[in-house]
């Protein structure tokens, strides 16, 4: 059996509510009781043991602001892109991917994961190599995301774009000298979004796959933004064009 940690109130909460198989839960002795509270009510059915430690001891364990409560859970778990792509078919919507190519920043890969899911993506796709896994600060970044948006890890990004084409889902990149302007992205077609390396961006190999690429406009000193900042940015366009008046 292969532990990973969730620390912090709402990462573990949405973990619990999510399903996700949790070992044992630990939570701090001056943890305030309403909190406390919730979690073994949470935890009831599932008799999931909830230990209290001393704090020190969470301590030990994460160097994370865990808040007073931490979860031993099982090894996070990849989808597969076929699930992912079910579960648009299933919801009659068009599939709204975000592809990640050699993202390296935990705290990225976790902000992308909550607006993903802010924006109703149907998953995410990384690479298995040169790139940021699902871990526990990725988790705790994500605010509890991860347990709803499906990742999928890949051996090769410019294989499964060829793969995404065979589905019919457009490939579009991101790159500050596109062509395009990112606002005249089509909200209703199926669709794939690469976002790069935080200093290389994306790579020649996968930029040549993609269908075209498109930039924000911006003015300022800075000519790029965070890779997080940038994929919120496209994710919410294509929320504001598939529900114009802010209905899910």
């Amino acid at each position: 059996m292969n532990d990973e940690l969730i620390t912090g109130k709402n990462p573990v909460i949405q973990a619990i509510k999510s399903g996700r198989t949790i070992y044992k839960v630990l939570i701090a002795e001056q943890l305030n009781r309403q909190t406390e509270n919730e979690i073994r009510h949470l935890l009831k059915e599932s008799r999931v043991p909830v230990q209290k430690v001393p704090r020190k001891k969470l301590d030990d364990l994460s160097s994370s602001k865990h808040q007073g409560i931490i979860a031993f859970v099982a090894d996070y778990s990849y989808a597969s892109l076929q699930e992912v792509l079910h579960k648009a078919k299933a919801a009659n919507e068009p599939p709204f991917l975000i592809i990640l190519d050699e993202l390296e920043d935990p705290h990225n890969l976790g902000a992308i994961l909550r607006t993903a899911d802010a924006t109703g993506a149907h998953g995410v796709i990384i690479p298995k190599h040169r790139a940021v896994g699902l871990t526990e600060t990725v988790a705790k970044a994500s605010a509890g995301a991860i347990e709803h948006v499906p990742v999928v890890r890949v051996t090769n990004i410019a294989k499964t774009i060829d793969e995404l084409k065979d589905q019919h889902i457009w490939v579009v990149g991101t790159d500050e000298k596109g062509s395009d302007d990112y606002r005249t992205l089509d909200g209703e077609t199926a669709l794939a979004i690469v976002i790069g390396n935080e200093g290389r961006g994306i790579s020649r190999l996968v930029k040549e796959k993609c269908d075209w690429l498109v930039h924000i406009p911006m003015q300022g000193s800075i000519s790029s933004l965070n890779a997080s900042v940038a994929a919120g940015v496209l994710m919410f366009e294509i929320y504001r064009k598939r529900n114009p008046f802010g209905d899910k």
